[in-house]
């Protein structure tokens, strides 16, 4: 759902990016709440990682395809503020490097994949996982139903955005109708992709999901036919093994190569939801070449390597590689720093 420059006009989208802008400036205090030194550097992975996974377009209907947006995944992995920020880092990179989304449009991408997907997908997850089980199994059940969701709601926001500010005389209701219709299809997709990788994450080390904080019920005992807390046990330090997320973070970093650097060549070439709707409805009428043309990654392709498949895979290598680095760069600079600990503390500690 990448928009590109032209479809919508130059006051909307100078709108869009002001925006886009204040919940990116919102974030970075929040993501504060979110990071710490431990899963920072995880944030810059879930980037980087959406950024592969974003690539993998897959067949949905007739000529037409679908990709991950990934702002539920990133809201679950990480939290909605880091999860907005973790969006932004993506698009960044895609409409620099890969001239993929508008420059001027990057408001509106931001906006629509990234702010409207998070904060529907985060509300409807946090409403579900209150009135679920607190089981892995519903987790990951609410992470599907968030993320399924997300998608049309972002399809909706777009075709609102279009008609206050569509470059094209084109009946809104036949775009609404058409840019729901194929993107509550992508979000079965994408709900399944995101319930894949939560569920997976939660398997292997769910202290590491951010949605998934509490997921274990308290202890119960029946005292006296009744069901009753048990007493907390004494906590006992985690070995080192334990804490380290040096082995998700490498095990991570390796799959998002792998998706972008191979996987990516058997994607589907139909193009996605909203390129097709807007070929069909006329909305491209007066789209624009893209200010980053002439980039030597344009369209996801090393310029001068005309073997296709190592063209694509090394591009898709640089851009997770390049992803990751800027998000961590990011999200290392707003992380929640140690605060020393006081003498006075330390003092009576030891007495």
């Amino acid at each position: 759902m990448h928009v590109p420059d032209g479809f919508i006009n130059a006051p909307v989208s100078a709108v869009a990016g002001v925006v886009a802008a204040g919940a990116v400036a919102v974030s970075l205090r929040g993501a504060r709440r979110e990071l710490d030194e431990r899963t920072a550097p995880l944030a810059g992975l879930v980037a980087a990682f959406i950024f592969a996974v974003q690539m993998l377009n897959f067949p949905v209907a007739a000529g037409t395809s679908g990709h991950l947006l990934g702002g539920a995944l990133a809201a679950i992995l990480v939290g909605p503020f880091t999860g907005v920020l973790c969006i932004a880092v993506v698009l960044l990179m895609q409409g620099i490097l890969f001239a993929d989304g508008g420059l001027t449009a990057l408001g509106v991408n931001i906006t629509v994949m990234g702010v409207v997907t998070v904060v529907v997908a985060y509300a409807l997850f946090r409403g579900l996982t209150r009135i679920l089980p607190r089981t892995r199994r519903s987790t990951t059940v609410a992470a599907f139903v968030a993320a399924l969701v997300s998608v049309p709601a972002a399809a909706v926001v777009f075709t609102l955005i279009y008609a206050v500010g569509g470059t094209t005389d084109v009946p809104i209701g036949k775009v609404l109708t058409a840019m729901v219709g194929v993107h509550v299809l992508i979000g079965i997709g994408e709900a399944a992709i995101t319930a894949l990788t939560v569920g997976a994450v939660i398997a292997v080390r769910p202290d590491l999901v951010h949605g998934a904080r509490g997921l274990a019920a308290p202890l119960k005992l029946r005292v006296g036919g009744e069901l009753v807390d048990a007493p907390a046990a004494a906590p006992s330090p985690a070995p080192v093994a334990a804490r380290s997320t040096r082995k998700v973070w490498a095990t991570g970093l390796v799959a998002a190569l792998v998706l972008a650097g191979f996987v990516s060549f058997y994607a589907s070439a139909n193009p996605d939801g909203l390129e097709k709707v807007a070929a069909d409805k006329g909305i491209d009428e007066k789209v624009q070449e893209h200010g980053a043309a002439d980039s030597p990654l344009a369209d996801y392709g090393v310029k001068d390597i005309g073997n296709a498949r190592v063209s694509g895979g090394l591009a898709g290598v640089i851009g997770v590689g390049v992803t990751v680095a800027v998000g961590s760069g990011v999200f290392w600079a707003v992380r929640k720093r140690r605060t020393p600990e006081a003498p006075e503390a330390r003092t009576a500690e030891s007495v």
